[in-house]
């Protein structure tokens, strides 16, 4: 059997190579050519995976590594009775962590006390949900907007667009859809922008497009944090500039989230090929317990890892691709022992 696995996949050789013979090529390289004869087909998120990749291949089984699902013709895959296996969920711990860290840094520099803002979150899926889980144990009132979950469970906690969107810090954690009864491409555009006021914090560490960047550009905030673009990797150098972090799209990319990523889809494909199980591929991860001695949660997070490097990796924005492919080890907080008390990742 033959695989082709985007070489950003973490691990491929540890966790699938039992699998058959694999290839590797960059997302942005596997095209059709490339799996006329491989059955199995383990990308990330920069790989297209519709007809025009698939049309007349072997491939019989796709997966994908990241949260995402924009970059996967699903309705293409099932009419063409191509199983599918998605890693949602993955990496939200490790966004959540990105967005404690920027608040927790901006409150320092601020000089503001966390117990005193409101953050609303959009979006409370799995990354939403953990950030809420978070935010709380520092004292952050949260605002939570998510309509699906609202008509699925009720009024209950949840508040309306308007409302989170005039909270002091405004974080966007939705999928990026064009269609259905809730779209979120432009959510935060043309009809609803003059609800972000000047002193607010802004945040994108979901998908670009769900902002409209044209109009945010141009909007004056008291900070932005983004990670998500537009147009990536060719990103908007106006919003790059007056960014707080300007980061390229590695919220997620935690060695815990890029493992558990390649580990859900060696569970699907076990599954899916009726494979025994290796117990041991959930051992992968194993660091050394490091301690953090910093008395401050800014401190702390900082000492654990500093995304303000990420944040002057991609000054020259020609490093954008190749400083994410190639992004530094960084390991979740439930690895260290600090002194200052971290939000329990616990739900």
């Amino acid at each position: 059997m033959k695989l082709m696995i985007d070489d950003a996949v973490w691990g491929y050789k540890e966790i699938f190579s039992e699998f058959g013979e694999i290839t590797t090529l960059p997302g942005r390289d596997i095209n059709r050519k490339s799996l006329l004869d491989c059955e199995i087909l383990i990308v990330r998120s920069r790989t297209k995976v519709n007809k025009q990749l698939l049309d007349g291949t072997k491939v019989r089984f796709v997966g994908s590594t990241v949260a995402g699902l924009d970059h996967i013709d699903e309705n293409y895959l099932h009419e063409n009775g191509i199983s599918f296996a998605s890693a949602q969920g993955c990496n939200a711990n490790a966004v959540a962590e990105y967005v404690i860290s920027a608040i927790s840094n901006l409150a320092n520099d601020y000089s503001f006390d966390l117990s005193t803002k409101t953050l609303g979150i959009i979006g409370v899926g799995n990354v939403g949900t953990r950030l809420d889980f978070k935010a709380k144990q520092l004292g952050i009132t949260t605002l939570l907007n998510d309509p699906i979950r609202e008509i699925n469970e009720g009024k209950s906690g949840f508040v309306d667009l308007d409302i989170a969107l005039s909270a002091d810090i405004v974080t966007f954690h939705t999928p990026l859809t064009f269609s259905g009864a809730h779209p979120t491409h432009n959510l935060l555009g043309s009809h609803n922008f003059e609800i972000i006021k000047e002193d607010s914090i802004l945040i994108n560490a979901a998908r670009g497009g769900i902002i409209d960047e044209s109009i945010w550009a141009v909007t004056k905030t008291k900070e932005n944090i983004i990670d998500c673009w537009e147009e990536e990797p060719n990103i908007n150098s106006r919003l790059q500039s007056d960014a707080y972090w300007a980061t390229p799209h590695i919220a997620g990319h935690s060695i815990d989230a890029k493992f558990m990523g390649s580990f859900m889809i060696y569970k699907e494909l076990c599954h899916f090929l009726n494979a025994s199980f290796n117990n041991e591929i959930g051992k992968l991860i194993n660091p050394e317990v490091r301690v953090i001695n910093d008395s401050t949660l800014h401190e702390s997070l900082n000492s654990i890892y500093s995304f303000f490097d990420d944040h002057k990796a991609i000054k020259e924005t020609s490093n954008f691709e190749d400083y994410r492919r190639n992004y530094p080890e960084r390991y979740e907080w439930h690895h260290f022992k600090a002194q200052f008390g971290l939000p329990k990742n616990e739900l």
